[in-house]
Order: structure tokens, then C-alpha cells, then sequence
């Protein structure tokens, strides 16, 4: 890699899930808008054929309108004629299938358990979590053997234990976690302003302290223009208080990804503070009787339980459009998709400075959760250098609820890391969404770990 005239050439990114059919799409697409930044990127994929094809369909960006850089793809067999010389690693798989998923998530609804992700918390995302950490481990020394001082960006969850998992693996490693959720907060307060305020605001106008961790992540400020917005979130909050009007059905169960805000708005007036993530992830950290008692109970808070039926019909579109992309029935367009991971790489390049919010781990950015265990927080992104930004502690009104989900986080990276089977249902038992008695949890964590067993051979089952 090279830096002439402000441009960054010759930049090698390593895909690690290559055959993506989504994120990688939208990084082709983000990366052929870049203007200061070219190179090659390599997809590595356990299905090599998938690699494939996003590498025919990579390239077509070359030629596509609005396209200001050249980028050419590369299909590998290896991880390590992916990750060799790589200046970047995007790491971005699904653990499993969604035949596993279809267990983590349904299956404790036989005793009234409801998830409406199931990816991160509650039991879905622990039991996901213990085929996700040891995928992240061979990972963390791939990286560690061949390519130890590039940057490594993470979209897969559950984020903070694969983050955890690949510090605790290589400690030196240079990795952080993105996820989207707070910009769409930071879109609703451009509501407020607008409101309130009678402005036209963009996301990057509203200037925000994010503390937490991944998808239970709270704003301790908010600002627009030096204004701060709490006072008119308030008003905001109490006048939309059966949630946002959507365009939809009037069906939210029909709806899988759209909700109302009614749960971050009622949270705020719980708590006093703007809970940052989507109504289907918030809900998944609370107690199980406050949002997810019932599907009844999701349907009044308007948002939705998103069945993993629904994902692999998605995956069927998903691969026809992958067909339609690579004949040529379907051109490939360019729309950047608001995600910061093409302007992070471009801020550790040197080539802009860069405050946005990421999960790596706690170094003192939030006093009042333990160091080490991994946060969410700004920081700031210059020249080969990723600094956290000083957020302060978790506000006392919410600590409780807080400090419960990082300890429960810390603890199941723990018992996966020792692959100690009885260390992960205590966390598993103790998830504030199983409510049920102890007993049917034990028959419902062992449910779980058979109907996964495909994918957890270095555990002693």
C-alpha cells in the first residue's frame, strides 16, 4: 500500500464471510464511491463458490456509474492468501445456518420464551455465542500468523463476545466492532429537531455520548448545535407516547424489522435517558415480563418478533438476486449505505479524522464497568491509531440493568472460552428472558445444545 497525493493505493482488504450476500454488497458499493482510497479485496468464504460469484459481481462495480475508485476482487481458497499483507480484515459470517438459528431462536417459545432477534442475548445469542467463539479463535491467530498489524473491523454477532474473543486470543490485535444502531437513533433525534427545533438535521448534526454495550447502548447526551436535545426529547417522548406512526399494516408481526420507537420512548421516560438501539433489540435486554411476555405484549409495543422463517425466505431472494446480479439481468448500482467502515479505513489511512461509535475493550472509557470487558463508546480514529473517548460512568438509573448484561457477558465468554458446558447455562439460566423455573431452563439448554451439536465438537456433549 501507498499514500500519493492524498490518495491511499494499493490497499489490500481481507474478507473474511466473503460470500456475503448483503454486507459484502454494500462494501463493494460504499468502497467504488471512495475518491481517495483503491486496491484489492480479497473473499475468503467456506463456500468457495459463493466467493466466486461476489467476485464476478465485485468487479462489475468497475464499470458502474458514480463509481470513483477501482477495486478488483479476488476469490481464495486459503485464509491465508486472504489475510497475507492485508492492511484491512472485515470479518463478517453467520455462524451456522439458519437451521441453527431456527433453534436458538424458537425453540424456548415451548416455555413462553419470546426473542425478537435472538443473536446477542437471551438464550438465542448464547447458545449462538458458543458456536460464534470458537469460529472467532481460529480467526484471531489466522490474523495473529499472517497479518498482525491490520486493522479489524467486525459485523458479526453477538459483537462483544467475538470482539472479547479475539483480544483474549491475540492481545496486540487491532480490532472493533461496528454496528448501525445508534445512527438510527440519532435519526429519530433529527425528528426532535425538526420538531422542536424547525430544522433540517442529518444524522451527522447530532452530536451523541453513547455508553453500554452492543444493542443495549444508552445516550447519556444529545445535541444539536450545541442545543441539548433531552428537554425537547422529553416533549417528544410524551406526545409520541404509542410510538411513531409507520407505514405499515397496522400488522407488526407481519412487519419484522419496522417498529414504532414506543419501547426507546418508554424507556426514556422509565429512566431518563435515550436508550440508542432498535425497539427488537432493546427489548431482548429488559426483563422478559416487560416487552417479550408475549407476542400479544410485542404487538401492543409495536414492534416485531422476526421469525427466522422469514430469514431464509430472505436468503432465497437473496440468492436469486445474486443470480440476477452475476448474469447481468440486474445491474449493480451504487448507494452507500450510511455505514462508517469504508471512512473508518479511510481514517486509519490518515487520509480524514473520524468520532463515530464502536465496541472494543473497556480501557477506562466507562469507570464503572469492569476493564476489559467490551463497551461501546465513541472514538476517535486518526493515522493508525483508534483512541476511546472518556464517556463517563453508566448513569446509576440504569447501572442495574447495565452491569447485569455486561456481567452475564463476561461470564459466557468466560465458560466458552473453557468450553465449560455448566458455567454457560448458569449465565443461560440467569439471562433476564428465561423466566422460566430452573428446571425446564436446564431441559430447554440442553434442547438447544443438541439441536447445535453439529457445530460444537470441541465442546464435551
Amino acid at each position: 500500500m501507498k499514500i500519493i497525493n492524498k490518495k491511499a493505493e494499493n490497499v489490500k482488504i481481507a474478507y473474511i464471510g466473503g460470500g456475503s450476500r448483503g454486507w459484502a454488497w454494500g462494501l463493494m458499493s460504499d468502497l467504488a464511491k471512495c475518491e481517495d482510497m483503491s486496491g484489492d479485496v480479497y473473499l475468503y468464504d467456506i463456500d468457495y463458490d459463493a466467493a466466486l460469484v461476489n467476485e464476478a459481481i465485485g468487479n462489475k462495480y468497475n464499470d458502474c456509474d458514480g463509481a470513483n475508485s477501482k477495486w478488483y476482487y479476488h476469490a481464495v481458497k486459503t485464509p491465508k492468501e486472504a489475510l497475507e499483507g492485508a492492511n484491512f480484515v472485515v470479518i463478517s459470517i453467520l455462524p451456522g445456518t439458519f437451521d441453527e438459528m431456527e433453534s436458538d431462536v424458537h425453540t424456548p417459545e415451548k416455555y413462553g420464551i419470546y426473542q425478537s432477534v435472538g443473536d446477542t442475548s437471551g438464550p438465542g445469542g448464547i447458545v449462538r455465542a458458543m458456536r460464534t467463539i470458537p469460529m472467532f479463535e481460529v480467526i484471531a491467530n489466522y490474523i495473529k500468523e499472517y497479518c498482525p498489524n491490520a486493522w479489524v473491523i467486525n459485523y458479526t454477532n453477538p459483537m462483544t463476545l467475538c470482539i472479547k474473543a479475539l483480544y483474549r486470543v491475540f492481545p496486540e490485535i487491532k480490532a472493533f466492532g461496528c454496528c448501525h444502531e445508534v445512527f438510527g437513533t440519532q435519526g429519530l433525534l433529527c425528528k426532535v429537531v425538526e420538531e422542536y427545533l424547525g430544522e433540517k438535521a442529518t444524522r451527522n448534526d447530532i452530536k451523541v455520548n453513547p455508553v453500554a454495550v452492543n444493542h443495549f447502548t444508552w445516550l447519556t447526551s444529545a445535541t444539536y448545535h450545541g442545543i441539548d436535545l433531552f428537554p425537547y426529547y422529553k416533549k417528544f417522548c410524551n406526545k409520541h407516547s404509542d410510538g411513531m406512526e409507520m407505514q405499515t399494516d397496522n400488522n407488526w408481526m407481519n412487519n419484522f424489522f419496522v417498529s414504532a420507537d414506543k419501547v426507546k420512548m418508554e424507556l426514556f421516560r422509565k429512566f431518563g435517558y435515550i436508550a440508542a438501539a432498535g425497539d427488537r433489540h432493546l427489548a431482548e435486554f429488559c426483563p422478559g415480563k416487560w416487552y417479550l411476555e408475549s407476542p400479544e405484549r410485542v404487538n401492543e409495543m409495536k414492534f416485531a418478533l422476526t421469525p427466522v422463517s422469514w430469514r431464509k425466505q430472505d436468503l432465497k431472494n437473496r440468492l436469486e438476486r445474486s443470480r440476477r446480479l452475476l448474469s447481468g439481468e440486474e445491474a449493480v448500482q451504487i448507494k452507500e449505505t450510511g455505514e462508517e467502515g469504508v471512512n473508518q479505513m479511510r481514517a486509519l489511512l490518515g487520509l480524514c479524522d473520524l468520532i463515530t461509535n464502536v465496541n472494543i475493550p473497556n480501557l477506562g472509557q466507562i469507570p464503572n464497568l469492569p476493564l476489559g470487558a467490551v463497551v461501546e463508546t465513541n472514538a476517535i480514529f486518526r493515522s493508525d491509531e483508534l483512541k476511546p473517548v472518556f464517556a463517563g460512568n453508566i448513569p446509576n438509573e440504569i447501572y442495574p440493568l447495565v452491569a447485569k448484561i455486561c456481567s452475564e457477558q463476561e461470564a459466557v465468554s468466560d465458560a466458552v472460552a473453557k468450553r465449560d458446558l455448566g458455567a454457560i447455562f448458569n449465565a443461560f439460566a440467569s439471562d433476564p428472558l428465561v423466566t422460566c423455573s430452573i428446571e425446564d431452563a436446564k431441559k430447554l439448554f440442553n434442547e438447544m445444545v443438541e439441536n447445535t451439536k453439529d457445530y460444537l465438537t470441541d465442546y464435551n456433549l
